[in-house]
């Protein structure tokens, strides 16, 4: 019988952004306290927290700190040192574990472990000089896209490469972040998701298929159900499953696909934790995703996924923030929430905006005629 964290007891947090904060809220209705460990103070995780360790993510001494406070430990982002994700394994409970980690938060190892699970991904060649992507292209083909093995987000890290000529500007431009990764092109007709949830005892559950619409590479919105075929469900959602079993996986998993004209389905990225895309949970799904990791990784019992109703879920960045302000008063029948981050930037995650409806039509009706957003 696997560990169990009961409510009273204290769940750690490395991260202090937004989807810390969402863990922590979900945490606290369940009667957990929390501590976070952020670099800096009142993060939108620490406004919540019971303890704030202010400490960088490599820093051991936090992390000692931190186990001073915490009985369990999780993670909002998956961009650890290996060596700082084997200390904090040492020396707290981490039932997540560093493997997860140091598959995910490197492509080409990433990559591996999807094909090895059996489950497709682009064609792919490790690049590591200009001979090796020029060599590649004529395999792979173009267009293609050029990443980097490390670090990449929202469009951060990759640069598409339409003509053979710019491969020599494409790889200046990344070869100075390490380890690079060539990505032929799919021509998918849509980008879905599924997010998967495995808990200390093995018990797996997924949610509803959600279809993701980008608007300059960041998420801008989530449209569930999926308008996709049910066989295309069916098969993600089985794809997710394998996955987690193949890799052990404790805790919340994203899964992120294209779909192409042949209903294909080629897994483009995994991320170990709650995801942008999984938002709608919060108020679409008889549990949120942010409350099934916290049953996950305390053991206890996973909650079901059920949809109540079609959704939509849409970002709000800095760019959009002032009109929503503005407007605040006339967001009716709609799920507000915003993640208390002190700068809105243009293109930083300030909030999002959920929306239900009786079908995927009626929500994204709503949602454009509350004419918050210039896209």
């Amino acid at each position: 019988m696997s560990k169990v964290i009961i409510p009273g007891q204290t769940i750690g947090i490395l991260g202090g952004g937004q989807l810390g904060r969402m863990m922590a809220l979900s945490a606290r209705e369940m009667g957990y306290k929390i501590a976070v460990m952020e670099p800096k103070k009142n993060s939108p995780t620490g406004q919540i927290a019971d303890v704030e360790v202010i400490a960088s993510y490599d820093d051991q001494s936090g992390a000692r700190e931190m186990a001073e406070h915490c009985d369990v430990f999780t993670y909002e982002f998956e961009n650890i040192e290996a060596d700082t994700a084997g200390f904090l394994e040492s020396h707290l409970y981490l039932p997540q574990g560093k493997d997860l980690l140091f598959i995910t938060q490197h492509r080409i190892r990433e990559k591996k472990a999807i094909q090895e699970a059996g489950v497709e991904v682009a064609p792919y060649k490790e690049i590591t000089s200009l001979e090796d992507l020029e060599a590649s292209i004529q395999e792979l083909g173009l267009p293609a896209v050029l990443k980097t093995c490390r670090g990449g987000y929202d469009g951060k890290g990759q640069v598409v490469i339409q003509q053979a000529e710019e491969a020599e500007k494409a790889y200046s431009s990344l070869k100075e972040s390490g380890e690079l990764v060539l990505e032929a092109w799919i021509p998918f007709k849509k980008e879905i998701s599924v997010i998967v949830t495995r808990s200390t005892n093995g018990e797996t559950a997924t949610f509803p298929l959600g279809e993701n619409i980008h608007v300059h590479n960041i998420l801008h919105q989530t449209i569930v159900p999926a308008r996709v075929e049910a066989q295309v469900k069916d098969k993600a959602e089985t794809i997710a499953l394998q996955l987690a079993e193949h890799i052990k996986l404790v805790g919340t998993l994203a899964v992120e696909m294209f779909l192409t004209e042949e209903d294909t389905i080629y897994v483009n990225e995994l991320a170990p934790r709650p995801h942008n895309s999984g938002h709608y949970t919060i108020n679409a799904c008889e549990t949120s995703q942010f409350a099934q990791h916290i049953r996950a990784i305390c053991g206890l019992p996973l909650g079901k996924t059920d949809l109540l109703k079609p959704a939509v879920m849409t970002n709000i960045l800095g760019e959009d923030l002032p009109k929503v302000l503005d407007h605040v008063q006339d967001i009716r029948d709609a799920h507000l929430h915003l993640y208390g981050k002190e700068e809105a930037r243009p293109q930083r995650k300030m909030g999002h905006i959920t929306v239900m409806g009786e079908s995927v039509e009626e929500a994204l009706g709503r949602t454009s005629n509350l004419g918050l957003w210039n896209k």
